[in-house]
């Protein structure tokens, strides 16, 4: 953590693939080479979890599973689990964007003729003896996990097999207009969990295992995806260590209300006996929405954790550990305090700041696993105390070069400013615009103000503002792809506040090429980052 080091933040889904989305297979591993021939050591990732509606990484169905449509189809004929005639015509997906609805329909095919094969493999001992370890290994997570997927997945299609009729039809007629075909699915079929049958939605035993022995195969196909994906990752991950290259990893502060993780946990969540929250999280208005941002996750009831000595969280990050090299967690800010809004709220402007568990938490963390690499999303509404929290656990925070041009030479991000070396510098996140788009927006005064503070023309302002990122005293400088590749608005990865249309950007073949490898290798000759 204490050697300079630059490099890209690029999802795995972002990745070129004929499959409609980018995965773990041949093209990452030519981002890997890309990043080998361009001297750069990092390698940062969004949440990898199994994502839910809105398919964001920071929306998941468990924190610890991973997200099947990331698993290579090509790996799987690699594997002897497909074969091309298996695979058949692929769709005509876009190059551009992620079509979700499209990809998963195609993928869930794929693997269960895999899972199929899978089951028929022949002279597979070895395999069975992989698969058994990994299930075996993985229990505490991954039987409730499954479980869950299987029965969302079995209680909807009942209830759309029920509700397809007139009475649905004239309920979507009416409200088509202000709900998106998931919300309609979602609200009209009780997909979440707190919809199930009460004693499921209780736990009770006997319900737990009737519906173990009546869904054992779809949770059995469920495992054998976890057990490919995080068979495809750390052989992904192991080809960026051989390389020289660290994943840097990303773990939200909170999980979503529809989740194993609360279904099977709900002590330790704020939620109700009926499997409602009672607070949710959020944050209040800033530079990106003036009603705020309503997350709706529930928040934790840090006291029962504290009881178990923070036993969950352990877990949560040791399991993270295991796939990532650094990690990177998510509005670190909600250690220190958290904005609690009461469940029900239409916007998250009604809320209050609350304690979080602070020092504490990252203590019983050290003593269980020893001193980890961890990088703290310090962004937002800051105060006093969540700065002293980070100096002193010794976790370096974030700066964001967008936000430094506002014509304050006192503004904390530009680079004279940065207090010490203890921080990863950004040209922008996936929460921004990308560079060459933020500043085609800026107003004339902006550019005007960054162009004279780093001496340029603006004629070629991304990688102005990257040389800006690798010549700071930060010891880690981390570029999105899409400022590598001088991608306009239309390479977005999110927009907060924004419900669709996020998480759909794909680079091109043609972004790995040695032209931008030489010009970010330049740069980390030039200014140390290797």
């Amino acid at each position: 953590m204490n050697k300079r080091r630059g490099g890209i933040l690029i999802h795995p889904t972002s990745f070129p693939s004929k499959y409609g989305i980018g995965d773990f297979g041949k093209e990452a591993y030519k981002f890997i080479d890309f990043l080998k021939e361009a001297k750069q050591s990092l390698w940062q990732i969004l949440p990898l979890g199994h994502t839910s509606f809105g398919d964001s990484p920071y929306q998941s169905f468990s924190t610890f599973a991973g997200n099947p449509l990331l698993i290579s189809p090509d790996m799987l004929i690699d594997d002897g689990f497909l074969n091309e005639k298996e695979i058949g015509d692929v769709p005509n997906f876009s190059n551009e964007k992620v079509e979700f609805g499209k990809v998963i329909d195609f993928k869930y095919g794929l693997y269960r003729t895999a899972f199929e094969n899978f089951k028929n493999k022949k002279n597979k001992a070895k395999l069975n003896l992989e698969f058994n370890e990994f299930t075996e290994k993985n229990e505490f997570w991954l039987d409730d996990y499954c479980l869950f997927v299987s029965l969302k997945n079995y209680f909807i299609q009942e209830r759309k097999n029920t509700y397809e009729t007139e009475e649905y039809k004239k309920y979507k007629k009416n409200n088509i207009d202000s709900m998106t075909e998931n919300q309609i699915n979602d609200c009209f079929y009780g997909a979440c969990w707190n919809s199930f049958p009460d004693d499921l939605v209780s736990r009770k035993k006997t319900a737990l295992n009737k519906w173990r022995k009546k869904l054992e195969n779809e949770i059995m196909f469920y495992k054998f995806i976890q057990f490919e994906f995080f068979y495809q990752w750390k052989k992904l991950k192991d080809y960026a260590n051989e390389n020289g290259i660290k994943i840097i990893g990303d773990i939200p502060i909170f999980v979503a209300a529809d989740s194993a993780d609360t279904w099977s946990n709900k002590n330790l969540f704020c939620m109700d006996k009926s499997g409602k929250p009672v607070k949710v999280a959020g944050v209040p208005p800033d530079y990106f929405s003036e009603t705020g941002q309503l997350w709706g996750n529930p928040l934790y009831d840090w006291k029962v954790h504290k009881k178990s000595g923070y036993e969950w969280w352990i877990k949560r990050v040791e399991s993270m550990l295991s796939l990532v090299d650094i990690l990177r967690i998510d509005h670190f800010r909600g250690f220190e305090s958290y904005w609690s809004v009461d469940y029900g709220e239409k916007t998250a402007v009604k809320g209050k700041w609350v304690k979080g568990p602070g020092e504490e938490l990252f203590d019983a963390i050290k003593e269980k696993l020893g001193d980890i690499s961890i990088i703290a999303e310090d962004l937002g509404d800051l105060n006093k105390e969540v700065i002293e929290l980070r100096n002193k656990l010794g976790f370096p925070g974030m700066k964001i070069l967008q936000f430094a041009f506002d014509g304050s030479s006192e503004n904390s991000y530009l680079p004279h400013n940065y207090d010490s070396n203890n921080y990863v510098v950004y040209t922008g996140t996936h929460d921004n615009d990308t560079t060459q788009g933020w500043y085609d927006s800026a107003e004339e005064g902006q550019k005007d103000y960054f162009r004279r503070l780093l001496n340029v023309s603006g004629n070629d302002a991304v990688w102005d503002m990257i040389r800006q990122a690798y010549s700071s005293c930060a010891k880690f400088a981390v570029i999105p792809m899409q400022d590598i590749s001088v991608s306009g608005t239309q390479a977005r990865m999110n927009t907060p506040g924004v419900a669709s249309g996020n998480w759909q950007y794909r680079c091109s073949e043609n972004d790995f090429c040695s032209n931008n490898a030489s010009g970010l290798r330049y740069l980390s000759d030039l200014f140390n980052r290797h």
